[in-house]
């Protein structure tokens, strides 16, 4: 069975792990550029003092950059997500949304940096806003992208 955007959001907001931490993936858009994921903060994902716990906002931004890059990439490439930084500038209530945007262009041009199996590192950076609009905090995550040696090998024998 193909891995679909849509496909991909219902698995990923039923995966246990976002489930039980109020995590939904609304959508990936059709071409893999664009995610919007949401944090639901209530009774098990708010700290102490009923804000939305930092570990479920880092959480609901962990994956994404990457899948995005790696969907549109492809099988000939290795793409991980290597580190990640949070700035809280606000307690987040209610539902907080992220939304994650990695142009067609932007993997092109990672595509051509990492020819021949140069490890490359790019960061991305996405703000969490609730449901005013109000930045609640602001993201960068960095993501290692690598052409697969099979794939090198093959590109240097030609």
């Amino acid at each position: 069975m193909r891995i679909t955007p849509r496909r991909l959001a219902i698995g990923m907001s039923l995966w246990i792990p976002n489930l039980f931490s109020g995590i939904r993936v609304r959508r990936f858009s059709d071409d893999w550029t664009h995610a919007t994921v949401e944090l639901h903060v209530n009774l098990f994902t708010r700290n102490y003092v009923k804000t939305a716990f930092g570990g479920s906002m880092s959480a609901m931004t962990d994956p994404y950059f990457f899948m995005l890059v790696m969907h549109q990439l492809g099988r000939d490439h290795v793409v991980w997500d290597t580190r990640g930084e949070i700035e809280f500038l606000k307690p987040g209530r209610g539902v907080l949304t992220a939304e994650f945007d990695v142009p067609a262009a932007k993997v092109a041009e990672l595509r051509e940096r990492a020819r021949g199996g140069a490890k490359v590192l790019e960061w991305f950076e996405t703000e969490v806003t609730d449901a005013a609009g109000d930045v609640v905090a602001r993201v960068r995550r960095e993501v290692y992208v690598r052409e697969k040696k099979r794939v090198t090998e093959a590109g240097s024998a030609a």
